[in-house]
């Protein structure tokens, strides 16, 4: 059966969209997407790179993102040990070191790889604190996001075949009994 990319964008931009609304980002926030493509068309994790699922999950998220001045954080694969690439932009305003490495299909992975060939100034970094994430397929966002996740249930659980896991992040509660917060 031939994978139905039009689909797969729907339910990228769908998540996406529910996420956004959920987490409550701000522009200049930072969303992090690991993506497994291989995942997506119902194979094993980075056992058969697609970049046509990449390329639809991609056209799905970053204008969502874009129209609300959000930072996508593209996770590449454990080759390139889940490094990210992000907006040159992005790295400049919360002091991302960035390192020299350009993802591939199969050495970094098709999304980390689109999203390289679509932003206007792409820069590598390894570490990143983002403010809320789509793992699609199991690529394992969490240590990318900051220190209090908290799990987003949304109107979908898979992207393709894949599994969807979404998450948050909230600043640490700090204090005692006396404590108020929002």
């Amino acid at each position: 059966m031939e994978p139905d990319f039009s689909l797969i964008e729907a339910q990228a931009r769908t998540a996406a969209a529910e996420l956004l609304d959920a987490a409550g980002l701000w522009a200049g926030d930072i969303f992090v997407v690991g993506c497994s493509s291989s995942e997506v068309l119902g194979g094993r994790i980075g056992k058969a790179s697609s970049p046509e699922a990449a390329e639809a999950v991609f056209s799905g998220i970053y204008p969502v993102l874009q129209e609300r001045g959000v930072y996508l954080a593209a996770q590449c694969c454990e080759h390139l040990n889940r490094a990210l690439i992000v907006e040159g932009d992005c790295a400049q305003r919360y002091g991302l070191e960035p390192v020299c490495v350009i993802p591939q299909p199969k050495a970094g992975g098709s999304f980390a790889a689109r999203a390289w060939r679509s932003f206007q100034r792409p820069t590598a970094v390894e570490h990143i604190r983002a403010h809320a994430g789509l793992d699609i397929g199991g690529a394992l966002i969490g240590m990318h996001l900051r220190e209090v996740a908290v799990p987003v249930r949304l109107s979908l659980d898979h992207i393709g075949q894949a599994i969807l896991l979404c998450a948050r992040t909230r600043p640490k509660f700090i204090g005692g009994s006396r404590a108020v917060y929002e």
